[in-house]
């Protein structure tokens, strides 16, 4: 064998001259985990939750966290006024998407790509419009106090 020496009667000597057997070891038990399991059997990590100030008799109740959170996320976006740039961003999908569904329903590739700019110049100021449409219903509501209905928009 490579890298160990044999001697005269044509064993091997060394370490690894004859075979070891450890007789009275003990298996390790297992270390303990050092932090808290993390996730459940979906493999999801639940957030522990705030852990400085109470959280008021609103924020304790489930429609209070469910509002609050959604004020925090969805209130901002769509407190702000309508821009051209965010309508033609969202013109510009829309009419990619037309795109891909004249390329496969029109089967001539030069009539899809013709529609095209028809329909994102079509598509820009009714997006636009739409926008602006829904941000002004909401500052009205806004306005009078009303908010609107869990199940509306």
């Amino acid at each position: 064998m490579a890298g160990h020496r044999q001697s005269a009667g044509g064993r091997r000597a060394g370490p690894l001259a004859f075979p070891v057997r450890l007789v009275g070891t003990v298996a390790q038990t297992k270390r303990r985990r050092q932090t808290k399991h993390r996730g459940n059997a979906a493999g999801v990590v639940e957030s522990r939750g705030r852990t400085g100030r109470k959280p008021t008799a609103a924020e304790k109740s489930p429609e209070g966290r469910a509002k609050a959170k959604a004020v925090q996320t969805k209130g901002n976006r769509y407190d702000r006024p309508p821009s051209w740039s965010s309508a033609f961003y969202r013109a510009m999908a829309a009419a990619v998407l037309m795109l891909l569904v004249s390329l496969f329903l029109i089967r001539k590739p030069g009539q899809a790509i013709a529609i095209f700019p028809i329909v994102l110049l079509l598509y820009v100021p009714i997006s636009y419009y739409t926008d602006q449409w829904l941000y002004r219903r909401r500052q009205r509501n806004k306005a009078r106090g009303g908010e609107k209905p869990a199940g509306s928009g």
